[in-house]
């Protein structure tokens, strides 16, 4: 539970990180979901709109633009991402793994831009050095040509991010775009509870101009979302199969008491013990062994769990997993739940074999003894 958990909350926390939660843009469903948007002229009365919005932590600009990237004789195709000095860089600063973020002027735009280590790598290019950005128009002119330096690389893990996107100064994209001051593409929500995801897009969606569109980080990416979902499907079968192997083990367990205390069991029934307390017995005797096996084996659990969170020892292929150490997430309300669970399913189950002891015939056990 706590590896799974773990690996839910990470991803998802990559995902917003680099693109919030919600993003409002115009309402184009034919387009791709990386397209470059249209211009959109920024509303103040809109903008106050979605920052008071319940749930909204910051609301900042972006506009995207495709471009071919040179350097040292090598090509490589992104998607700049346009971003302003606003801009929640605290979010972004957990995937910089060198450099720093472009520096934003007050006039004219940051002539740097930041490279996933990928692309770097693809390109044969590091920090402070010079590329050439081609930006592909969408009129069909010859592409526009600048130099930019590169200030930073960064990584996030997840492959659809890395391979595509490169940040710059959204400035840049308005100059090529011929956009005006007040034309961006679209905005960036992050929020305080991202469980709410799905009611705050509401509340801003009905607060927005007519063409307008506020959609969830979980829309815009459905095939992420989805894979993280079915871990569910696999967390609920691996708790059945274990649950049933333990409860299969404890019965056996048991029986085999039973079988061995079978003169014991004749015995007391000639001395006069009735069945109940023969029963009872060998319940409370089998609720012990459970008890003192889901005692050690929470602590045995909660003991790997926390090695794992402070050491990382279990190491993942990042290129699979989107992570290169398996995240843990311990809740102790769920493994409260599955250990009193499972202590309670263990003692009902316990009735089955326990019944063997009634059908102990005293005067035929204890003949062969």
């Amino acid at each position: 539970m706590s590896f799974i958990n773990g690996f839910q909350k990470v991803i998802a926390e990559k995902i917003f990180g680099f693109w919030g939660h919600i993003r409002v843009q115009h309402y184009e469903p034919v387009k791709s979901n990386i397209a470059e948007e249209s211009p959109m002229v920024r509303i103040d009365n809109a903008e106050f709109m979605m920052k008071v919005t319940p749930n909204v932590k910051s609301v900042s600009t972006f506009a995207t633009k495709s471009a071919i990237l040179n350097a040292n004789g090598t090509i490589e195709g992104v998607l700049l991402k346009g971003i302003s000095k606003e801009y929640p860089f605290k979010d972004l600063n957990r995937f910089l793994t060198k450099g720093t973020w472009p520096v934003f002027k007050d006039s004219g735009y940051a002539e740097e831009i930041v490279l996933s280590e990928y692309t770097a790598n693809q390109l044969g290019t590091g920090i402070g050095k010079s590329l050439l950005i081609y930006f592909i128009q969408s009129d069909g002119s010859p592409p526009r040509t600048r130099k930019l330096s590169v200030s930073g690389l960064y990584k996030t893990g997840i492959d659809v991010y890395d391979k595509i996107y490169a940040i710059g100064d959204i400035r840049l994209i308005q100059r090529l775009n011929g956009w005006a001051a007040n034309e961006v593409g679209g905005y960036e929500i992050v929020l305080n509870d991202p469980m709410q995801m799905e009611n705050a897009a509401n509340s801003i969606y009905d607060n927005l101009p007519s063409g307008w569109n506020a959609l969830t980080l979980k829309e815009l990416s459905p095939e992420i979302f989805d894979w993280l979902n079915l871990q569910n499907t696999n967390k609920y079968i691996l708790l059945t199969v274990m649950t049933i192997v333990a409860l299969i083990n404890l019965i056996t367990c048991l029986i085999i008491l039973l079988l061995e205390r079978t003169g014991m069991i004749a015995l007391l029934k000639a001395l006069g013990a009735r069945d109940l307390q023969i029963q009872t017995t060998f319940i409370a005797y089998g609720t012990w062994i459970a008890g003192v096996g889901i005692a050690a084996g929470t602590l045995l659990g909660l003991g790997i769990c926390y090695l794992q969170q402070y050491t990382g020892f279990i190491r993942l292929n990042e290129e699979a997993y989107y992570v290169h150490v398996a995240p843990i997430d311990i809740r102790l309300s769920d493994i409260m739940l599955i250990a009193l669970g499972t202590a309670l399913v263990s003692i009902l189950i316990l009735f089955i074999p326990s019944i063997i002891s009634k059908k102990i015939n005293p005067s035929k056990a204890l003949r062969f003894k």
